[in-house]
């Protein structure tokens, strides 16, 4: 699901000689050149995220070898572990995950492949076996689930749509988005993907989205619609108008199907999928949009006949020039804080960020100008009722109630300080600046996304860890950690194992600054052997060297890593 762009280049800093390292940060596609995206799209595979299924692959029984194809009541259950690991997942949740996650086991040929004449598509639409598995999935056992998505796609598919419009693109393409997300703006992947299109942050930062600790612009439905219709746009063009392949590589990877179509010499999706160099998740990914759109253009044909619709997303927008309370905005227009931060889901905290002017913030259809006549008339300094302050050496509540004129005992009530003779140096402290306040910081000091599981993987005969290593790109330390097996080496068929790291806890903890390490290269050693020992990507070696695909490594070769500390494995 994960699209991972990461531009790194080298810059004279302050005239040393030793380079620092830099994140492109572009934040208009205008500034972005043919080479500069080209080197990005080098760059994506090495950090784009194995196959994720959040459910135990299941081993196919006698019955589908006898017919060629698994039957999609084997894969699917209502029985989510996500709730298990994770008790504040609701059961909605969960089985949302379990099912955008699902990636059945087998490897045999799709079958015959046909054009669907049924219903009239702006997207080139085949049926197979492998695509009506995931019709009868969809449709039989997972049905309560995909209901949820169609219902909710009436919310963001008109401004898809139109969006998509915009580029010329086929508006079929915007269901995309159900596959990505089940249209959830607040899903965020164990591989830090997040939005209705699960963008990684690098990549959306090349197609202009902004994240920081106030908002992520990947969250926002138009915003992040405009980075994905470029995004693929630009993967349909280097794939010479090859819709299926261009699909493919918005999960993938451009580099990782280009390097498909060299090693199997076909430029047949179907063809390239049948081998064992793509994820599984890679090979199911068009199967699954195919049969998602498959139904959503006729749902009726399938059972769908009962569907509630959410209504299109409509609201006004007007521009606040300083910072303002999201709970004000809330009281100003008579609807509920939840209402507010509904409609403008890029935010992430209790206000519009304090360091952007001007933000574009969005009400409910009909209610910008009683808003905007009352809001005018308050003071600047009385729009954010709050500040977010980091305690540094010296900081006291008194010294703080002082330079604010605010009260002591408001600070230690707002922040529940047990000790207000102890503050621990920088850990965070609300601080109201107006009458009112509520306790609405505090509780969003923590963001609001909907992250998945763990991914867990069944052992089958024959598996060994540097087998499942290799298949899931960790190392055999990791599993060994994550499952914890110590030094045995001994695995049971139907074992199951953790095969992926926990996702973040929150958007603060993902940010550690990378540090620059020069390795010398040792007899024997591989560029995979490399990016296993310090948990990076082969493909990120690649680039950070400037080495060609084809490059020999040689004893006393030094290459520049880029590490974030703690991440070796």
């Amino acid at each position: 699901m994960k699209k991972c762009l990461l531009l790194i280049l080298a810059l004279s800093c302050c005239g040393c000689s030793v380079p620092s390292f830099w994140l492109f940060d572009l934040n208009r596609e205008a500034s972005i050149t043919d080479g500069e995206k080209g080197a990005a799209y080098a760059a994506r595979d090495s950090a784009v995220k194995p196959d994720q299924s959040g459910l135990p692959l299941i081993e196919p029984d006698d019955r589908t070898v006898e017919t060629g194809r698994v039957p999609s009541e084997v894969l699917w259950t209502q029985e989510t572990p996500a709730i298990e690991e994770n008790p504040e997942l609701s059961r909605e949740t969960a089985e949302d995950i379990a099912l955008l996650e699902t990636v059945p086991v087998f490897e045999q040929a799709e079958g015959r492949t046909v054009v669907s004449n049924e219903v009239v598509f702006d997207f080139p639409v085949v049926e197979n076996d492998r695509v009506r598995y995931f019709i009868d999935l969809y449709s039989g056992s997972a049905r309560v689930t995909f209901k949820r998505w169609l219902e909710r796609s009436g919310r963001y598919l008109p401004v898809m749509r139109e969006i998509f419009s915009q580029y010329d693109l086929p508006l079929d393409l915007a269901y995309l988005s159900m596959i990505e997300s089940g249209f959830t703006d607040r899903a965020y992947s164990w591989a830090h993907a997040a939005g209705p299109w699960q963008f990684i942050e690098s990549t959306g930062r090349v197609y202009g989205l902004h994240v920081d600790w106030w908002l992520d612009e990947r969250r926002d439905p138009e915003k992040a619609t405009h980075a994905a219709a470029r995004f693929l746009t630009d993967m349909y063009e280097f794939f010479d108008g090859d819709w299926y392949l261009a699909v493919a590589s918005y999960n993938a990877g451009m580099g990782k199907i280009q390097r498909a179509i060299e090693m199997y010499d076909s430029r047949d999706f179907w063809e390239i999928s049948r081998g064992k160099y793509l994820q599984e998740e890679t090979k199911h990914y068009l199967p699954k949009f195919l049969a998602a759109l498959t139904i959503a253009k006729q749902p009726e044909k399938y059972g769908f006949t009962d569907l509630d619709y959410h209504e299109p997303l409509k609201y006004d927008v007007v521009e606040v020039p300083t910072a303002t309370d999201l709970e004000l905005a809330a009281e100003l227009c008579g609807v509920s804080y939840e209402e507010i931060k509904r409609l403008n889901p890029e935010l992430k905290r209790w206000s519009t960020p304090p360091s952007v002017h001007n933000h574009s913030l969005r009400l409910p259809l009909g209610s910008s100008e009683r808003f905007l006549e009352k809001y005018l008339r308050i003071p600047v300094a009385e729009r954010a009722r709050y500040k977010r302050h980091e305690v540094v050496a010296g900081d006291t509540l008194l010294k703080l109630a002082k330079r604010h004129g605010i009260q002591v005992d408001d600070i230690v009530r707002l922040n529940k300080v047990s000790d207000p003779r102890a503050l621990k140096i920088g850990s965070t402290l609300i601080l109201p600046l107006r009458q009112g306040y509520t306790s609405r910081p505090l509780d969003e000091l923590e963001d609001d996304y909907v992250r998945s599981y763990r991914r867990t993987y069944t052992v089958r005969e024959g598996d060994s860890l540097w087998k499942i290593s290799r298949k899931f790109e960790v190392s055999e330390k990791q599993l060994r950690v994550w499952n914890k097996l110590g030094w045995s080496n001994l695995l049971r068929p139907g074992q199951k194992l953790v095969v992926s790291a926990a996702g973040a806890k929150s958007a603060r903890s993902s940010r550690q600054a990378a540090k620059r390490l020069v390795y010398e290269v040792k007899s024997g050693d591989t560029l995979w052997d490399i990016g296993q020992r310090y948990n990076v990507g082969t493909r990120e070696i690649m680039n950070w060297n400037n080495l060609d695909h084809d490059h020999v490594l040689r004893p006393g070769d030094s290459l520049t890593l880029m590490i974030v500390p703690g991440q070796s494995g």
